[in-house]
C-alpha cells in the first residue's frame, strides 16, 4: 500500500494535538447567553429588565416612529413619506413640518370625531360597567364548583372571531332581522326599527365585544374580597343597599377602575364596529385614520391624528395610576 501524502492528511484541532478534549463549535445561544452573563442579565437582573425591555421594543421604538413619520412631509411612493434628514450640497437638509398637527386645529371635523367617539367609549363603559357588575358579583358570590363554567360562558366568545360576531350583530339588528321580527311577533311594534347604522348598534356592538374585559377584573377584586365584613354588617343592623354603598362598592374600585380602563381605551380608536353596525353617518376617530392611512395615503397627518389620540387617552391612565397610589397609601397606613 503506498504511503499517505502527508500534506493530504486532514488537520489536527490544536486542543487534540496537545491530548485534550475537542472543543464544540459555540452556537447562537451559547453567545446569547455569554452575552447576558457578562452584562450581567442573567437572574433577577434579567428578570427586572424584561418587562422594560418589551416596553422599549413593542411601545416606546413604534411610538418613536410614528412620531418620526408625523413631522415629515407626505410624498407619493413606497413609502409615503419623506425622509427628515437629507445630506445635500454638503449639509444637513432637514425637512420637518407640523401641518398634521396644525390641521387637528383648523378642521372642525377632527374635534368632532374625538369628541364622539369619547361620546361612545364613554357610554359604552358605562353600560359595560351597569351590566357587567352584577354579573362579576354574581360569579364571585357563588359556590366554588360553579365559578369555573360561569368564567368559561363569559371567555367563550372569544373562541369565535371577532369579525364574525360583529357580522352576526347585523343579521340581528337590520330591519327584517331577528330583533325586529322577535318584537313585531310579540306585538310590541308595528314597523321594524330603525336600529343598525346608527349610534345605537354601535353602543351594542362595543358594549357586546368589550363586556368581558369589565366583568373579569371586577370579579378577580369581588372574588378576593373579605365577605365576614358583610356578615358583620348585617348583624349591626346595615341594610343590603347600606353594606353595598359602604363595604363592596369602595373595596371593589380598583377593578371598576381597571375594567373601565380595558373597555374604555380600545372603544375610543375603535373601527370595525362603527364601520360595520354604524354605517357613513357614525364619526369616530378611528374611522378617520383608515380613511387618512389607507385611502388619502397621508400617512404624517395620520400620525398626527395617532399622537394626539395618544395624548387624549394619557388622561385615563393617569387617573388609574392616582387610584391605584392612593389604595396602596390606604393599605400601607
Amino acid at each position: 500500500m503506498p504511503a499517505q501524502d502527508p500534506s493530504q492528511s486532514s488537520p489536527v484541532p490544536a486542543g487534540a494535538a496537545a491530548g485534550l478534549p475537542p472543543v464544540a463549535p459555540r452556537t447562537l445561544k451559547d453567545r446569547v447567553l455569554g452575552v447576558t452573563r457578562r452584562l450581567g442579565l442573567t437572574g433577577r437582573g434579567g428578570v427586572i429588565l424584561g418587562p422594560y425591555a418589551w416596553l422599549v421594543l413593542f411601545f416606546f421604538i413604534p411610538f418613536l416612529i410614528v412620531l418620526k413619520i408625523s413631522v415629515a412631509e407626505p410624498a407619493v411612493g413606497i413609502p409615503p413619506f419623506t425622509k427628515l434628514v437629507e445630506w445635500v450640497d454638503g449639509g444637513l437638509d432637514l425637512h420637518i413640518r407640523f401641518s398634521g398637527f396644525q390641521a387637528l386645529f383648523d378642521d372642525d371635523l377632527y374635534l368632532l370625531a374625538y369628541l364622539n367617539s369619547l361620546k361612545i367609549a364613554f357610554v359604552s363603559t358605562l353600560c359595560c360597567l351597569v351590566i357587567g357588575y352584577p354579573m362579576a358579583y354574581a360569579i364571585a358570590t357563588a359556590p366554588e364548583k360553579r365559578r369555573g363554567p360561569l368564567l368559561m360562558l363569559i371567555i367563550l366568545p372569544f373562541w369565535t372571531s371577532f369579525l364574525i360576531r360583529v357580522y352576526a350583530w347585523m343579521s340581528i339588528l337590520k330591519d327584517e332581522g331577528l330583533l325586529n321580527n322577535l318584537l313585531m311577533g310579540l306585538g310590541l311594534i308595528h314597523e321594524p326599527l330603525k336600529i343598525l347604522y346608527s349610534d345605537l348598534a354601535v353602543y351594542i356592538g362595543i358594549t357586546y365585544s368589550y363586556l368581558p374585559f369589565m366583568i373579569l377584573p371586577l370579579y378577580a377584586t369581588l372574588e378576593k374580597m373579605d365577605h365576614t365584613l358583610l356578615e358583620a354588617a348585617a348583624d349591626l343592623g346595615a341594610r343590603p343597599w347600606k353594606s353595598f354603598l359602604t363595604i363592596t362598592l369602595p373595596l371593589s374600585l380598583p377593578g371598576i377602575v381597571a375594567g373601565s380602563l380595558l373597555v374604555f381605551i380600545p372603544a375610543v380608536g375603535e373601527f370595525v364596529i362603527p364601520s360595520l353596525l354604524g354605517g357613513s353617518d357614525t364619526l369616530m376617530i378611528g374611522r378617520e385614520l383608515w380613511n387618512l392611512f389607507f385611502n388619502s395615503r397621508d400617512w404624517p397627518s395620520a400620525s398626527a391624528v395617532a399622537i394626539a389620540l395618544l395624548a387624549f387617552l394619557v388622561g385615563p391612565i393617569m387617573i388609574f395610576q392616582h387610584f391605584q397610589g392612593r389604595d396602596q397609601d390606604k393599605g400601607a397606613a
